[in-house]
């Protein structure tokens, strides 16, 4: 599978990421891989290899290139040890909406007219954290961004008066979400606000929740990995990419 390491120019340094794209020439439409909390590495890179393979060109963006190109040092540990936790919400609280839609528009610019790279429309899929990020990014690229997926996303309806939920009035693509029941940040009652907020803006979108999944159910190598849901995911992502960007 081709891969490319890639450097996008942001207003604040320079974004070092991975492009992905299926053998031989041709163009192929754009998709946007949004970590989880524990940034870039093997797993993520063979995530994008798996999109890539189905027809698409795909970013793997170093959402934490401001503390250092890909891989970090210190990403594995456990959320037991307070040392690692402090370190891991540090880096999460670092990328506020202002630098999400900085860095968002970055990428896109690079996606524009590149040499693998077929149509405007743009897919995001994103994992934990990036979960919040794709509905962000569609929410601040409406023209651009025409399918989004969020699973196991955290946080995605809170009382914040910046809450992911409160901009689905801005959003006009597609978008699909993939809860883990067993997920304390984001409880039922969160989905259910996230739900009332995309059906009442009239967003085009699916909602469903992997009975029995964890938070972080689809990446492989976490120690709640859920083969299962993992495929289900998958099965839902690459039917969203298809009936929005084909390939």
């Amino acid at each position: 599978m081709p891969v490319h390491a890639v450097d996008i120019q942001t207003p604040e340094g320079t974004q070092d990421a991975k492009l992905y794209h299926p053998e031989g020439p041709g163009r192929w439409p754009a998709v946007i891989v949004l970590t989880d909390a524990m940034g870039t590495r093997p797993t993520f890179e063979a995530m994008a290899e798996r999109l890539a393979a189905a027809g698409y060109a795909v970013l793997l963006p170093n959402v934490f290139y401001r503390e250092g190109r890909a891989p970090l040092p210190g990403m594995v540990g456990s959320f037991e040890d307070e040392v690692f936790r402090k370190r891991i919400f540090g880096l999460m609280g670092s990328l506020t909406p202002e630098r999400i839609k900085a860095d968002a528009a970055a990428q896109l610019g690079f996606l524009a007219g590149h040499a693998q790279v077929k149509g405007r429309g743009v897919g995001v899929v994103g994992y934990c954290m990036g979960g919040s990020f794709a509905v962000r990014m569609m929410a601040d690229f409406p023209d651009r961004i025409v399918a989004a997926a969020s699973y196991h996303g955290g946080r995605l309806a809170t009382d914040s008066p910046d809450s992911p939920h409160l901009l689905a009035g801005r959003l006009k693509g597609e978008i699909y979400f993939g809860h883990a029941d067993q997920d304390a940040s984001m409880p039922a009652e969160a989905i259910a606000r996230l739900e009332a907020a995309l059906k009442t803006a009239g967003v085009k979108h699916q909602s469903e929740i992997y009975v029995g999944a964890r938070h972080g159910f689809a990446v492989e190598g976490s120690p709640v990995y859920d083969p299962s849901a993992a495929e289900r995911h998958w099965q839902t992502l690459l039917a969203l990419f298809g009936r929005t960007l084909g390939s």
